[in-house]
């Protein structure tokens, strides 16, 4: 995912999330005292502190070994007068947006508060960043082989949105060494036959 790069560890509660982020431990206190007050809901979503509004993913924090990032889910639509936010996947990012902090004196709570407030403001009136979908759908060579190979595949894969098959497609034909793209095609497959989109779990 996109969120959360410490994915190998299972976190049960955000408690157990913070108290295992070493460095960024401090810096995730403050963010969820700022956050905790506001009419955002406190979850866990890949192992890592979600904020939502009606079941709806808002903010994510995480902890990483150069920073602590605070995530705005449809960050790309928040005005961003104070220039802070970053694209972290160019060209792969439409909406997300992340603001970086390395140390507590990086932290403005009150500038932090008008970003979240605008977030959910958004969310609340459901502005959404839409996906890019007139672009045409490329399927790549180990796709096309597997469908002439199985026509069921073909068939289940045409049952989705265009959007879930440019997913597929993409996830595959972005690794860049052959045997990776292979070992993406074998995870995508049984997610196809059982009519699963590649990033299901993570919507809401």
């Amino acid at each position: 995912s996109l969120i959360c790069k410490k994915e190998v560890k299972k976190y049960k509660t955000v408690d157990e999330y913070i108290l295992d982020a070493g460095n960024g431990r401090e810096i995730l206190l403050v963010l969820r005292e700022l956050l905790n007050p506001t009419e955002l809901e406190e979850t866990l979503k890949w192992s890592s502190p979600c904020y939502t509004v009606n079941g709806k993913n808002v903010i994510g924090i995480g902890s990483f070994k150069s920073y602590v990032g605070l995530w705005f889910f449809q960050g790309a639509l928040l005005k961003d007068k104070a220039k802070v936010l970053l694209n972290a996947q160019e060209d792969k990012t439409k909406a997300l947006r992340q603001w970086r902090f390395q140390s507590l004196d990086e932290i403005d709570e009150k500038l932090i508060l008008t970003y979240v407030k605008e977030a959910i403001a958004n969310e609340k009136q459901n502005k959404r960043i839409k996906a890019n979908t007139d672009k045409p759908l490329i399927l790549p060579a180990e796709l096309e082989i597997a469908f002439e190979n199985d026509a069921k595949l073909k068939e289940a894969f045409r049952a989705f949105t265009k959007g879930k098959q440019r997913e597929f497609a993409d996830y595959i034909s972005e690794a860049k060494q052959e045997k990776t793209r292979q070992a993406r095609l074998k995870k995508a497959i049984p997610l196809i036959l059982q009519n699963i989109g590649l990033n299901d779990k993570y919507r809401k």
